[in-house]
């Protein structure tokens, strides 16, 4: 095999496949980039056999061939050669010999025939959507998927298609992130759950043009995007989501009309007297046209007073002040709503379209002096 690409290209190429090498494995082949130059196309793939991502190259193929290379070395090697064409080159014992200007590498190869393919997945029933809404989708959602293992399906995302309307779920077990965009094509109805690492590396590769869009197709155990020069393919979390709708009330006793960078500034100021790993709530109290927030700590304490458009009865809250912060970042309005019950129910921050719903448990403030 021999094949000659710019510098940039390859380099631009190798940072979107090491995102599905992985860091530990049992098959040392995976370890590996498959540089694929059988047909006229140059292709790189990594596979961690739950995320597998190929990317097609720009460069010149002089003779077709194929081989895997350590990831880690070949990556290195390449981030650091001078930026000019770099020419890749395999002899038959799959010794592969790097030379870019005066530089010149020697490695071993493996043989591409042992690398795990990426699953085919069939292309029937496409979802497009911009690499623009994608990557806002998952940067609105994403926060509120949980770390840990223990629930598995909380480590994913809900992908629900229903009335040709995409809604993108997720929770931790204290809050629920939803959000919702209608589809410009037909679509059928289908849910599946898409991991969270696969999103959040998806969104690094994402352009976040509004033109360019992005081509999703699902099976019965994988997910596949495709866009730009780059298809990603991804196993599916298995097992029924949670029934999101029956935790979804549009009940309330109090509605909050806020200025959305005065009320995030303010929880953030508050949030200087609350030490990492510190679970102090901040408190929030309601009355008209006026919204007191609280916050005493072992460091100190902080009042603050913002002013609102209040609907319905005074109230009394205490919240972690993490999750509002989480969910105000992300809603890109000028101005909140916020609908309340009681001091033991969660609220609800959403738009009049139910674009966006951010669901939040409160906290109970007993225990804090008032």
């Amino acid at each position: 095999m021999k094949l000659i690409c710019p510098k940039s290209e390859l380099q631009k190429s190798v940072g979107i496949v090491m995102k599905a090498v992985p860091g530990k494995t049992t098959m040392p082949i995976l370890e590996c980039i498959l540089l694929d130059a059988s047909t006229n196309d140059i292709k790189f793939t990594s596979n961690d056999m739950e995320l597998g991502i190929e990317t097609r190259v720009q460069g010149t193929v002089l003779e077709k061939g194929m081989i895997a290379l350590d990831a880690k070395i070949f990556s290195e090697i390449v981030r650091k050669l001078p930026d000019n064409d770099v020419t890749i080159e395999t002899d038959e014992k799959l010794n592969t010999t790097i030379t870019c200007e005066k530089a010149k590498f020697n490695i071993p190869g493996k043989s591409g025939e042992d690398f795990s393919y990426l699953p085919l997945i069939e292309k029937t029933d496409c979802i497009r959507v911009s690499q623009f809404t994608l990557k806002e989708i998952i940067r609105q959602t994403i926060f509120s998927i949980a770390v840990n293992e223990n629930n598995k399906l909380m480590t994913g995302e809900l992908f629900q298609i229903e009335n040709n309307m995409l809604r993108v779920i997720s929770l931790d077990g204290h809050r629920i992130s939803i959000r919702k965009i209608p589809l410009k094509e037909e679509c059928k109805d289908r849910k599946v759950v898409v991991p969270g690492k696969t999103l959040s590396e998806i969104s690094k590769i994402l352009s976040g043009e509004l033109e360019d869009m992005v081509e999703i197709y699902l099976s019965a155990n994988h997910i596949l995007f495709e866009f730009d020069d780059t298809k990603v393919v991804s196993r599916l979390i298995e097992g029924e989501y949670f029934k999101i709708d029956q935790m979804l009330s549009s009940d309330y006793e109090t509605k909050v009309k806020i200025n959305k960078k005065e009320f995030l500034d303010c929880i953030d100021r508050a949030t200087l007297l609350v030490k990492e790993g510190d679970k102090k709530p901040i408190i929030i109290h309601i009355q008209d046209g006026q919204m007191e927030l609280r916050i005493d700590s072992q460091i100190g304490s902080m009042k603050e007073e913002i002013d609102i458009q209040k609907e319905g009865k005074d109230i009394m809250i205490g919240f972690n002040p993490k999750f509002l912060i989480d969910a105000l970042k992300v809603i890109d309005d000028e101005e909140v709503s916020i609908y309340l019950m009681n001091a033991k129910a969660p609220c609800f921050i959403r738009n009049d379209s139910q674009q966006y719903i951010y669901l939040i448990l409160p906290v109970n403030f007993n225990a804090v002096s008032r």
